[in-house]
């Protein structure tokens, strides 16, 4: 006898949050209906039976905490499950836990939804196989680490949705490559993938380049120009560095998020563009929200899902499949690594993450007089890092390896094992403390 596979009502007045929910959640074996809000929710319930309910709190009409009050009028067993993006909201949310099975912050953790969702559903989580089929990387795009398999993994899991993405991590990292990827596995691949770094146009010219212009709109405005949207429509834009897009333009582009529209620079006539808008920024976005230097409501929009990409220094795994990489590119495939110098790009911290590593290649290769990459041809600071790192000892004869697994489970500990705060005072990011813990498992270390 085939299993019915659980039916969960997704209740968002935004259509990228519930595309990402339902994609998701269809690949994780579960059946999905939508209702774009409140209203709509309640109709459904009526005429058809749910294992759960996921919804929004913030939608026009009817709000998620008065649906959910008229929802245990009727359904009085039905879980469900609130997802909130603002601070304001949370202590109604938790006031209402009584009636609430939880609920979960944007941007949504998917291994969070996940886990809740199998405990309301009664499903079992099939550990042995895969959350998401795998799907081919370019060769120009590597990852042998954990933690760069587990973000492909992500990135395959919502590029298939309309969800709009933020990517965050420090500049270097590789967030274009990421920007690729999403637009390369989703639904618009056939369409153009339009990049924009909002920190290299002057902040006068950025409009006229994400909008457009009409000929005479401004001095110099020779001829009528198309914007990036207009451009981008049917595809996806790339917005890079986004943090740096002045308050006005803010205004405008939020515009653009909640219908579509947008006027050339000089003109009345609105233009519609269908275009999937991944962000990006290597600042502290939440920072920048609060220090008003960044709109909450476009931070939220933009901020569907958030993607950080580890620096390099935490998947060190990558860092010689690049250099070979990077290598074989500028030498046309007639270099390699001495194993010397192999050792001292291993025992660099990368600062400059991949853009760094890809620098230091370069100019090896251009100043190598073999086809045999040198430690001598790398730039003195990497040498020079070389030198210093040696087998640490401390007076108690700890390795580096006991010192920081010491370092780990005490702040653990301290912060009640709650991995954000742990990974936060550790200075790592979450994706990089879980993959520790689970090598720590794996030794033994028992911990919550």
């Amino acid at each position: 006898m085939k299993h019915e596979s659980p039916r969960i009502l997704i209740v968002d007045d935004d259509p990228g949050q519930r595309s990402l929910l339902d994609s998701f959640l269809r690949g994780q074996g579960f059946e999905t209906v939508l209702a774009d809000s409140g209203e709509r929710a309640l109709e459904a319930l009526h005429a058809s039976r749910f294992a759960m309910m996921i919804s929004d709190v913030r939608m026009p009409g009817l709000s998620g905490l008065e649906t959910l009050r008229r929802v245990r009028q009727n359904f009085s067993s039905l879980p469900v499950l609130l997802v909130t993006a603002y601070a304001d909201i949370r202590d109604a949310v938790v006031a209402m836990r009584d009636g609430a099975l939880n609920y979960l912050a944007k941007p949504i953790d998917l291994d969070e939804l996940l886990a809740t969702v199998h405990q309301a559903t009664g499903m079992v989580a099939e550990a042995n196989l895969p959350a998401v089929a795998e799907k081919a990387l370019p060769s120009q795009v590597i990852a042998r680490s954990p933690l760069s398999v587990a973000l492909f993994q992500q990135v395959a899991l919502i590029a298939p949705s309309e969800a709009r993405v933020f990517i965050t991590g420090e500049s270097g990292t590789g967030k274009e490559v990421v920007a690729d990827m999403i637009h390369r596995w989703s639904a618009r691949a056939a369409g153009p993938l339009i990049k924009v770094n909002c920190a290299a146009i002057p902040e006068t010219l950025l409009e006229s380049e994400l909008f457009g212009h009409e000929k005479g709109a401004f001095t110099g405005a020779h001829a009528l120009r198309v914007g990036r949207f207009e451009e981008a429509d049917g595809g996806s834009i790339f917005l890079d560095e986004i943090a740096e897009m002045s308050s006005a333009l803010q205004a405008k582009l939020l515009r653009v998020m909640q219908d579509g529209k947008f006027q050339r620079v000089g003109s009345n006539r609105e233009i519609h563009t269908n275009a999937r808008i991944l962000a990006a920024s290597n600042r502290d976005m939440e920072g920048e929200v609060k220090a008003g230097r960044f709109r909450e409501d476009l931070y939220y929009r933009l901020n569907v899902v958030e993607l950080n990409l580890p620096p390099l220094r935490e998947r060190r795994e990558d860092i010689i499949p690049l250099a070979n990489l990077f290598a074989d590119e500028f030498a046309r495939n007639r270099a390699r690594l001495a194993e010397a110098t192999v050792d001292c790009l291993k025992s660099y911290h990368w600062p400059g993450n991949v853009r760094e590593l890809r620098n230091a290649i370069e100019r090896a290769v251009l100043l190598a007089q073999s086809e045999l990459i040198l430690p001598d041809h790398l730039p003195t600071r990497l040498r020079e890092a070389a030198r210093q790192t040696a087998p640490v000892m401390t007076s108690d004869t700890q390795t580096m390896d006991e010192i920081e697994r010491h370092a780990i489970l005490t702040a653990l500990q301290q912060h009640k094992s709650n991995r954000t705060e742990t990974a936060k005072a550790l200075g790592i990011s979450r994706r990089a403390l879980l993959y520790k813990l689970q090598r720590l498992r794996q030794q033994g270390f028992q911990f919550e």
